[in-house]
């Protein structure tokens, strides 16, 4: 079994974390402590949980939990996405973009949490 930036689950969280990170570069100033700290806290915490859940294997139930983690940060960036598109700082089709990129992200945890013994855990 490879390691953790060989999980796709994993390259794409980042990766939302990443556009995440680049989109709100052009939020206003006064978000900057609100809404643009949620937005990327919430999507990176997605990969800092994975990475606890992918060290925990050896633990079942500790690394369901650190999924089940994962999938309420998710959660919090889909709604912190939605205040993103309704304050007008980001448009449809990049709303409709990111929310679908955030919702295959959730899809696949979810497959690992539904699944943990194809991901190493005994």
């Amino acid at each position: 079994m490879g390691g953790l930036n060989d999980l796709i689950v994993y390259q794409k969280a980042f990766s939302l974390a990443m556009e995440v990170f680049r989109i709100t570069k052009s939020f206003p100033t006064e978000e900057k402590y609100a809404l643009t700290d949620q937005i990327r806290r919430s999507s990176r915490s997605v990969c800092s949980n994975l990475a606890e859940a992918y060290r925990k294997r050896v633990y079942p139930k500790h690394f369901v939990a650190k999924l089940s983690d994962c999938l309420m940060e998710n959660a919090e960036t889909a709604v912190w996405l939605e205040f993103s598109y309704a304050c007008g700082y980001i448009d449809q089709e990049r709303f409709n973009e990111l929310s679908n990129f955030n919702e295959e992200v959730g899809k696949l945890l979810f497959h690992m949490e539904k699944n943990p013994k194809k991901f190493g855990v005994r």
